[in-house]
């Protein structure tokens, strides 16, 4: 039942267009769930249900699920499980908020799908656009993305050329679960030196990504808490 100016009234949290194709059909009854939930909880029930359309294109998922996290505190993968998404697959969409706004842009019209975003996400902003504009205007597959973003990473210098060693599966898993948090590319390199006595003694690296000042104050906002 809700309250307010519709006091006394029943307010469909979920299925408002199940709703509708039924009354379209001329249905006169429908099987309905009757629950009485605080207005956070049907506000947050709501957005799930809206995130679990099938026409929603990934950008607009991501900031479903970005909202979950922050209007009402869900982890990561808390909200991945409420919109039936694995951890991975919701970081994977949560990254692609760190676009440069004409690349989201594009992702939102369609002009490019997750694939060819996902390529972009090693750039920064600003090649992230020419990539963009040369992934549209030449139709590129996801591939062809893929080796153009490798190509003008190579030019700029964003990786590194030197032959990288095996990360642990601890290492890997604190960078997985530090770009959740931060929804930031992280890298923690791991050092080993020995001390005297022969004791060995593990130090190393912590490295946050960021494509522009405005991007790195949210970052400190987030350190913060």
């Amino acid at each position: 039942l809700s309250d307010g100016p519709n006091l006394g009234k029943y307010e469909i949290i979920a299925g408002e267009r199940r709703f509708r194709a039924s009354k379209l059909a001329g249905l006169d009854k429908v099987p309905v769930l009757v629950r009485d939930v605080p207005n956070e909880a049907a506000a947050a029930m709501a957005l799930i249900e809206n995130i679990q359309r099938e026409d929603l294109n990934p950008l607009e998922e991501a900031q479903g699920l970005q909202r979950l996290v922050r209007e009402f505190g869900l982890t990561h993968e808390a909200a991945a499980q409420a919109v039936g998404r694995s951890r991975s697959a919701a970081s994977n969409l949560l990254r692609l908020l760190n676009l440069a706004d004409p690349v989201q842009g594009m992702l939102m019209a369609g002009d490019l799908d997750m694939g060819h975003a996902r390529a972009l996400l090693a750039l920064d902003k600003a090649t992230q656009i020419t990539a963009a504009n040369q992934i549209v205007a030449k139709k590129m597959s996801v591939r062809e993305a893929e080796g153009l973003a490798k190509k003008l990473s190579a030019e700029f210098n964003l990786v590194t050329q030197k032959p990288k060693k095996e990360k642990s599966r601890d290492v890997r898993r604190v960078e997985e679960e530090l770009s959740d948090l931060l929804m930031a590319q992280v890298e923690v390199k791991v050092k080993k030196r020995v001390k005297r006595l022969g004791k060995i003694e593990e130090m190393g690296e912590l490295t946050i990504q960021f494509g522009s000042l405005d991007e790195l104050n949210g970052l400190i906002d987030k350190l913060r808490g």
